[in-house]
């Protein structure tokens, strides 16, 4: 296995994050070769500055954590942040549309956000562990036709993280049209892996530093 950092989205989004925690993740994210931060929306701005010219993306979440802000208000969101200089932006759908069977209006939704941020890749957080496996594959569908970049299983904040089965059916459901972005509970390499084997290619974690390590110890051993 290579090295995973490239893949990992070092994140930070408690809600009791301060602003020197958050330029330390940016520094780690430089010093570990992570793909992205994610944090709060309102530490953009800091990240955007602090990483400027590094290759790391500043990645933030819109709607977070539970998806039911207005579509209007999710719009502004995105292109407030986009214009503070975040170029990821991890959207929580509209659940309780997802969970009627409304898939028109969560596409809807997805399209307009994408097209809210034209120069942002749009991650889709499903909320998979609110979700029976037969309406994770439409919705990933409506994912792919609406122009975002990824589907992602989990915010990180609900009942549930990421899990091997629904990372399995969002990537079959893609079939590398789009990326797969697992996140949630994913603290070590061996979970890291699984999740990768299942077909994600990104990892959403606040554990990238000890994934990494392991790696490392891991490669050594071998």
């Amino acid at each position: 296995m290579l090295n995973p950092a490239s893949l990992v989205d070092h994140t930070l989004l408690r809600p009791d994050a301060t602003e020197s925690q958050i330029a330390r993740l940016c520094e780690e994210a430089v010093e570990y070769g992570f793909a992205s931060v994610c944090i709060p929306p309102r530490y953009v701005p800091l990240a955007a500055e602090a990483l400027y010219g590094s290759g790391v993306a500043v990645g933030t979440v819109v709607g977070f954590p539970c998806g039911y802000s207005s579509t209007r208000h999710k719009i502004l969101e995105a292109r407030e942040l986009a214009a503070q200089g975040a170029v990821e932006l991890d959207m929580v759908i509209a659940i309780g549309d997802a969970l009627a069977g409304h898939l028109d209006s969560v596409a809807e939704e997805i399209a307009q956000e994408v097209l809210a941020a034209p120069e942002a890749s749009v991650k889709v957080i499903l909320e998979c562990c609110y979700l029976d496996p037969g309406v994770m594959a439409p919705l990933t569908e409506a994912v792919v036709a609406s122009g975002a970049a990824f589907v992602k299983t989990s915010t990180g904040f609900g009942p549930g993280g990421a899990r091997e089965e629904d990372v399995r059916i969002l990537a079959q459901a893609a079939d590398g049209r789009i990326g797969v972005k697992a996140a949630g509970g994913i603290r070590d390499l061996q979970s890291c892996r699984m999740m990768l084997s299942a077909g994600a290619t990104r990892i959403g974690t606040s554990s990238g530093i000890a994934i990494v390590h392991q790696w490392q110890s891991a490669t050594a051993e071998d």
